[in-house]
């Protein structure tokens, strides 16, 4: 086979994956290494442009842990976190804000745009799209929230009008302050909300094993009562379960396939969706 009609062989096989998803919603969780190298984030903006142009309805929800992180110390502000979970006081909250919604999310919008695309940014106060109560932990973290509606109709008019809605993890509270929520959890929640065909958690882990000491035990697939079993028995544990419970709640609300991937792999999101091998970990209802 010469290098010409291998090309056409993957155009061939990505055509029943591009008519299955033809006018599909696909909710893509975008974070961790793959945020912090620019040329990966350009690399992952230009895979989000193409499957808009060939008919699909991505929406891109994202963290920023290590900005939030690199600026607080920069202002000689050291990070503080329990069970995974950051600190947020009043001060915090306001640096969390203006790196999420402001520097992070800008900044996506504008590689996504600078492509070809159309993309517009929003945080969750954008009407009132992320409505979120004060997260009950067992010691105060101050301004965590846990989604508590979201409201998809903004969400909904964009796509509709051909835009690439790129969503910050900023949240609104019932008095109309900022909470910090968990980029893995709003992904979950919006995939369910607007009835996403897929969501897809980008992290910097080619999966789940069955034990992460051995990487011969990637799993190619599960259901979300395995996974649960898993998160329950600790098999799953630290920063892959909000990976895991955002795959379930999505899938709980009728979406029908949830990823991770490792975000970092090029062209991971292509891979996923147009071939039939995919790669990481497909959990599945």
């Amino acid at each position: 086979m010469n290098y010409t009609s291998a090309e056409a062989n993957i155009l061939v096989q990505a055509l029943p994956y591009i008519q299955r998803y033809y006018g599909k919603t696909i909710v893509i969780k975008y974070g961790g290494n793959a945020m912090i190298d620019e040329e990966l984030k350009r690399s992952v903006c230009r895979d989000v442009v193409l499957m808009h142009f060939v008919g699909m309805k991505p929406i891109l929800v994202h963290g920023g842990g290590p900005e939030i992180s690199a600026l607080m110390r920069r202002i000689g502000k050291e990070p503080e976190f329990i069970n995974g979970l950051r600190v947020t006081d009043a001060e915090t909250m306001e640096i969390v804000e203006m790196v999420l919604a402001g520097k992070t999310n800008k900044g996506i919008v504008a590689i996504i745009n600078n492509i070809g695309g159309k993309a517009v940014g929003l945080s969750g106060k954008d009407a009132n799209l992320i409505v979120a109560d004060k997260a009950q932990t067992e010691v105060d973290l101050g301004y965590v929230g846990q989604v508590a509606k979201i409201n998809p109709g903004i969400l909904v008019d964009l796509l509709e009008h051909g835009y690439i809605p790129v969503v910050s993890s900023v949240a609104i509270g019932p008095n109309g302050e900022s909470f910090n929520v968990n980029a893995d959890h709003i992904a979950g929640e919006i995939a369910a909300a607007v009835g996403a065909a897929k969501l897809i958690m980008m992290t910097d882990v080619p999966g789940i094993y069955r034990d992460f000491s051995d990487k011969s035990t990637l799993i190619s697939e599960l259901t979300a009562a395995e996974a649960q079993r898993m998160i329950e028995s600790k098999q799953i544990d630290k920063g892959m379960i909000p990976k895991v419970e955002a795959c379930i709640t999505a899938l709980a609300g009728s979406v029908e396939r949830a990823h991770i991937i490792d975000g970092t792999a090029p062209h991971a999101l292509l891979v996923e969706i147009f071939t039939d091998t995919g790669i990481g970990t497909m959990i599945v209802p």
